[in-house]
């Protein structure tokens, strides 16, 4: 693991988590039970505090960080999409930030929201709880419904079963050189919210 101590912050990380070695983590940082850290994450607690609390993913190229003396925060079961940006905001319970979504500084985002890919939360925005956020800038436009947030749920869910996992069998190797013939495939645990919602 990557792990840094910085002026005398050295990260907590709890032995169920699993932190990838090519993701980077500084200072002031609390990762909690079941977590996921993924390659090339940036998780900064250099200025102020992180917190990432049990069952939370931060997936590939993401960065968390924030303006000296603030403290982030991810509450339980937040899911972090890949290449995302979370600056100086709080995540409520079970919320999911999209891919290449950035969440400014003091942003507030309620309990199980929803914020679709690539969207833009300015600084300062409070999102109640239950909402669908999308858009650059960011606007609410319903609210997550049961069968969303059961979608959201199952997919964190996968991610919370994955440090297990990477604890289990991740390991480097030497490459094959051809695929062999029997290769298992691969189950479809889980599909995207347009195919998931048509059932």
């Amino acid at each position: 693991m990557a792990i840094y101590e910085f002026e005398g912050y050295k990260p907590v990380v709890d032995e169920s988590a699993y932190v990838h070695p090519q993701a980077a983590v500084t200072g002031n940082v609390v990762i909690g039970k079941d977590v996921y850290i993924a390659p090339g994450a940036a998780i900064r607690g250099d200025w102020g505090k992180i917190v990432i609390k049990d069952g939370c993913n931060v997936q590939e190229n993401c960065t968390i960080h924030m303006f000296p003396g603030v403290t982030v925060v991810l509450e339980e079961s937040a899911h972090i999409g890949h290449g995302a940006i979370i600056h100086g905001g709080h995540i409520g319970c079970n919320c999911l930030v999209g891919m290449n979504s950035v969440v400014m500084d003091n942003v507030e985002l309620g309990d199980e929201c929803i914020v679709g890919a690539m969207s833009f939360l300015k600084e300062g925005m409070k999102i109640p709880e239950r909402k669908l956020v999308v858009g650059n800038p960011a606007k609410i436009v319903k609210d997550v419904s049961d069968e969303m947030i059961q979608w959201k749920t199952k997919g964190t869910e996968l991610y919370q079963q994955l440090p297990g996992q990477l604890h289990d069998s991740l390991k480097e190797c030497e490459p094959l050189r051809e695929e062999p013939k029997d290769r298992p495939s691969q189950s479809e645990k889980y599909q995207t919210w347009g195919k998931a919602k048509k059932k």
